[in-house]
């Protein structure tokens, strides 16, 4: 990144930080041009006009959606924009601006979409004249643009230069200088490197490779040419299914195939295929000979991951999935019929089966004595780890079974497993994506309610601490996470309803976040806490991009709630009914009052504590047919069981208690309830929020009942002292 730093001293960390930016952004490139500037008669934007720093530092701001971004980090990207590779892209210099069509080629390049769509765009944006054609001189210029956000994105672009300085000669057929959109569309599309750079997130038909840009710590091997990744980042692009690896200039030359994801053949179905990829088997040994295999004389089995001679392939017929067998939906269970297949006529309805883009119609036939685990996965949760195992669930199950919950959310995953009647659920995210699937499990009215076991991606995670997920994932071997799940037991979780009933309801106020309470619900103190440090996140979600940040932004919130007591006096502010009976909060001094379905909240703090033992002879005896409980000697007693049909609640008197129970310095809140049922009446405007989703809520009368049960996968006892951890 040194001639980055020359231009304009822009360092790596400036690139990161404009990444957080990108990816809360909503506008598009084409967004800001409409409204950047006024077009000429045919509405097209003068995209030949320069920007000068304060046009420049407005283009960002828009797009972006920040007016606060910052200037001294606006000045180095507009340097840094100043410094075109004049002699490869011949560009016109002017040292007082840049031009508002590289700045936009630039970004349109870096941000989501397809590239068919980055390719149209890029081509309308140097086709000055409107004629449809572009010339030797502006595929140049939208090259050095694509080299630039390949250097953005931490490739060494020393290989994909040629590449792509290839892409005009492979273009222009007819050797006339210049394209036209078919062309340069179909060129760019048949280009592997430039579709990765372009964003490629899913393949068209079966059996294509998945492509990435992939750094390698050790000698690595290309496939295809069996030459070494060279270069001090030992870059090459691979494939997240099988793991095959090529140089950028062998991609365009790949001849095998990625293994198939299901079969097309009924006869196919239930027959345990090995699926074999040529692979880098040095120094393993053979399955079947038991010696050592030798430089790319060896191949790998996708789905047993077992490695054999080329010339001991023939002595192997059926492949058992090995390790993760239990977890595996084979290819040979998942059959496919196109769309005009005769058999597609007696479908009543096919979107409940995972259509691919080429037309095949996928339906599940059951694999017996095996578990296949339907993955959920939410990429934005947890910053850059969410891709991460999206990419390497990808690998490690058949990703047909894997589903990336921006893409249409849980209900193609649910529909497609609809057919089995055993197999458990994996959510890879935070609390709140964990309730986003147990509701669709509610509304898709499956046949049988899968167990659900998580993957703690998000910032709180209460519920996975429960379950002894973990307070986090922390990047270790998935295939021990596999692992565990096989070891975990069935434990239901009650849900509840949540009914707010305004006072007034042509009163403005916001909207209520979740009907549905899975985790907790708090009015006051730690409500108030929650919905300031919302509102900066949504004003400013760059500042929210980790655990630690989120973390230290709740702290000082806390402190500030400390100093300003916002929500004292709340004994005043409301009252409490547990099934009918009045709770008498009149002589405490509180500034929460916290409804608790699980023994976790706030990231890992126990507001129920641990319960002293009953003396059986005292007359404070559990009455196992009384539904409510308020005498405060027997609510010492009484534990937490998110399985009993009751709530806990509990009084708050302020954020520095909130704060002596997380760190262990006081034991509990106050005890003061367990009930089926709660009925509370404000009295005035107060915080509030559901699973840790914050609103402030005009006068209203909150109605909590009981729902149903979810079942959920405890985890097993572990010794890992990574994963598995409370705090």
């Amino acid at each position: 990144m040194a001639q980055s730093e020359d231009a304009g001293s822009v360092t790596p960390v400036d690139f990161i930080q404009l990444q957080e930016y990108m990816e809360y952004s909503t506008l598009r490139v084409q967004d800001v041009l409409k409204e950047f500037h006024s077009g000429d008669k045919q509405g097209q934007t003068k995209f030949e006009e320069y920007m000068d720093a304060a046009g420049f530092a407005q283009f960002l701001k828009t797009y972006l959606e920040d007016d606060d971004f910052p200037e001294d980090l606006c000045g180095r990207l507009f340097k840094y924009f100043q410094h075109f590779e004049h002699d490869e892209a011949e560009t016109p210099k002017r040292e007082d601006g840049v031009f508002l069509r590289d700045v936009s080629c630039y970004f349109s390049i870096l941000e989501d979409g397809q590239p068919r769509e980055k390719l149209e765009c890029t081509f309308k944006l140097y086709d000055q004249d409107g004629n449809g054609l572009l010339d030797s001189s502006e595929v140049d210029r939208i090259i050095a643009q694509m080299m630039r956000a390949a250097e953005y994105l931490g490739w060494d672009v020393t290989e994909l230069r040629p590449v792509l300085k290839d892409l005009m000669g492979a273009i222009d057929v007819d050797g006339s200088g210049s394209v036209n959109l078919d062309e340069w569309i179909k060129g760019g599309m048949n280009n592997v490197p430039l579709l990765v750079l372009l964003g490629l997130k899913m393949t068209e038909r079966d059996g294509q490779h998945s492509w990435r840009m992939k750094h390698f710590n050790k000698p690595t091997y290309c496939n295809v040419c069996q030459g070494m990744l060279l270069g001090l980042a030992k870059q090459g692009l691979c494939c997240t299914y099988c793991k095959y690896t090529v140089h950028s200039q062998c991609a365009n030359k790949t001849a095998e195939q990625c293994p198939p994801t299901f079969v097309r053949s009924k006869k196919e179905l239930g027959v345990p295929a090995h699926d074999w990829i040529s692979a880098d088997c040095s120094s393993r040994k053979c399955k079947v000979c038991h010696k050592k295999i030798k430089h790319f004389v060896g191949s790998r089995c996708v789905w047993c991951q077992e490695m054999r001679h080329d010339d001991c392939l023939k002595s192997c017929v059926t492949c058992e999935c090995g390790l993760l067998k239990d977890h595996i939906l084979p290819p040979w269970a998942i059959y496919a019929f196109s769309g005009d297949d005769n058999t597609s006529n007696s479908l009543e309805d096919t979107s409940m089966f995972n259509v691919t883009p080429d037309g095949h119609i996928l339906q599940i036939v059951p694999v017996p004595d095996i578990h296949p685990l339907l993955v959920f996965v939410n990429p934005k949760s947890g910053g850059k780890q969410g891709e991460r195992v999206l990419r390497k669930f990808q690998y490690l199950l058949n990703p047909r079974q894997i589903y990336n919950l921006r893409n249409g959310g849980p209900v193609p995953g649910l529909n497609f497993f609809r057919s089995l009647h055993d197999y458990r659920i994996l959510v890879c995210g935070g609390d709140g994506t964990v309730g986003w699937i147990l509701d669709a499990i509610d509304k898709a009215e499956l046949p049988v309610r899968p167990p659900v076991a998580i993957l703690p991606l998000g910032t709180g995670n209460d519920l996975a601490r429960c379950l002894r997920w973990g307070g986090g994932y922390d990047g270790s071997d998935l295939r021990d996470v596999l692992k565990d799940i096989a070891g975990s037991v069935l434990a239901p979780m009650d849900r509840w309803t949540v009914q707010v009933i305004p006072d007034d309801p042509t009163e403005d106020g916001d909207p209520v976040p979740y009907p549905i309470i899975n985790n907790y619900f708090s009015i006051g103190v730690d409500a108030s806490i929650a919905h300031r440090f919302h509102h900066m996140r949504e004003k400013h979600p760059h500042k929210f991009s980790s655990r630690v940040k989120n973390k230290l932004w709740y702290f000082e919130f806390a402190t500030s709630e400390t100093i300003s007591a916002s929500c004292k006096n709340l004994k005043d502010c409301l009252t409490i009914e547990c099934c009918g009976v009045p709770l008498d909060i009149t002589s405490l001094s509180l500034e929460g009052i916290a409804v608790v379905n699980i023994p976790s909240m706030h990231g890992g703090s126990n507001l129920w504590g641990e319960s002293k033992k009953a003396d059986k002879s005292s007359h404070h005896a559990l009455d196992k047919s009384a539904e409510v409980i308020t005498d405060r000697e027997l609510l010492k007693t009484r534990s937490q069981d998110m399985s009993d049909k009751r709530l806990e609640v509990l009084g708050l008197e302020g954020a520095m208690e909130m704060g002596q129970i997380y760190t262990g310095l006081k034991s509990a809140g106050l005890r003061l309830a367990q009930t089926p049922q709660i009925t509370i009446k404000t009295l005035k405007p107060l915080p509030m929020q559901i699973d840790g989703e914050p609103w402030m809520q005009p006068l209203c009368t909150i109605h909590i009942t009981h729902k149903n049960q979810a079942n959920m996968l405890m985890a097993p006892p572990s010794k890992r002292s990574g994963f598995f951890h409370l705090k």
